[in-house]
């Protein structure tokens, strides 16, 4: 058996087609359960989550506190069987996915995590310059390209939220998510399942990437404006520096900053001043990207000195 594992946040409408799109999803060996965390909702979620109740395996809870790591967290506690699937609200599965994931989890023992194929959904068609966006880390999506195989557990790991398992052994000994990172509010360090996923890689745990299991994530409308990307760029700077964190600071800044801050600016200007629209955006994405860096880097600067100064380590705290 297998647990699908998911936290949501006032999407009930975009969370009732992905609960119709469960519907469809064909029994892996063994069976499944859904387990749906939501994390303060204020809008019809839990209306939606009932009126499912009869047509899934599903099991729903709430957790105030805010992150969606939290609610992760808190949804753990209710998983049953040997393999944790993990998802989001807004991904919406082929129906073999867990078949080809459980296949997978049963055909490789010597491995502990699992990903699948993430490629997009586009509410409405992507306008043209979309092409310059880096598309990983603005949208949620992983290479296309990848094979079937073992993945590396280092740098920015190919397994990401919407589409990873984890052997549910690990979580009974005790490993559970950083709350501290991750979606919550409108202002946070991207890395919410990818510090995870680190994080047991340095343990010595080994992954495999499953190509035939795969999900469609749902890019929205909004999210196909350049200021919502720009700002995405800053969240994916700030998690950068939480999961790469480098030590040689300045004023509490990376010291490389000094210099690639400006020089980035001074692409900006060139890209700008030459109509160079693709470039110019790319050169933005590269701005907000260096400048959420900063931001995180000061922050924990900042709240490290805070602790000396009151005399908890930032070990402890």
């Amino acid at each position: 058996m297998l647990t699908v594992l998911f936290a949501t946040k006032n999407r009930a409408r975009i969370l009732s087609n992905v609960l119709e799109s469960f519907c469809d999803l064909l029994a892996p060996a063994g069976g499944w359960k859904l387990v749906v965390v939501d994390n303060g909702s204020s809008d019809e979620t839990l209306s939606v989550l009932k009126s499912f109740s009869n047509r899934l395996p599903l099991t729903f809870a709430t957790e105030p506190a805010p992150g969606k790591n939290a609610a992760l967290n808190a949804g753990l506690a209710t998983v049953e069987g040997d393999l944790t699937v993990f998802t989001d609200d807004d991904a919406f599965p082929r129906k073999d996915w867990l078949v080809e994931l459980r296949k997978a989890a049963d055909a490789h023992p010597e491995y502990t995590l699992f990903g699948g194929a993430v490629v997009p959904r586009w509410e409405v068609p992507p306008p043209p310059w979309i092409q310059s966006v880096e598309v990983a880390p603005a949208f949620g999506m992983n290479d296309p390209s990848l094979k079937d195989g073992p993945l590396q557990l280092s740098r920015m790991p190919d397994i990401i939220g919407p589409n990873m398992a984890i052997r549910t052994s690990v979580f009974h000994s005790g490993v559970r998510f950083d709350s501290s990172i991750g979606p919550s509010g409108a202002n946070y360090a991207m890395g919410s399942e990818t510090e995870l996923v680190l994080r047991l890689g340095k343990q010595g745990y080994k992954a495999w990437h499953v190509h035939t299991a795969t999900v469609h994530h749902l890019v929205r409308e909004e999210q196909l404006k350049k200021k919502w990307i720009l700002q995405r760029a800053i969240r994916f700077g700030r998690g950068h520096h939480r999961l790469f964190p480098n030590p040689k600071l300045w004023l509490g800044i990376p010291r490389h900053l000094f210099r690639d801050i400006p020089k980035e600016g001074l692409r900006v200007a060139a890209a700008w001043a030459g109509f160079k629209e693709d470039v110019l955006f790319r050169s933005r994405w590269r701005l907000r990207f260096l400048l959420g860096i900063a931001i995180e880097a000061h922050s924990m600067s900042r709240s490290s000195a805070r602790q000396i100064t009151s005399g908890t380590s930032p070990e402890k705290a």
